[in-house]
């Protein structure tokens, strides 16, 4: 089912469908972002207990 096209591009990113199986290995949240590390690669950040691991 496509998403409509009124809605922005983050409120398609944020359903349960668009989310990993990633989960914060310090707190066990699945409140998880991945931004780009200092060198260019790949970075999480719990965004529950600000944990963070590449």
């Amino acid at each position: 089912m496509a998403a409509r096209s009124n809605e922005e591009p983050a409120a398609r990113l944020a359903t349960p469908k668009a989310r990993t199986a990633l989960s914060c290995p310090a707190c066990g949240s699945a409140d998880v972002a991945q931004v780009l590390g200092d060198n260019g690669g790949v970075t999480y950040v719990c965004t529950s207990c600000g944990h963070s691991w590449s």
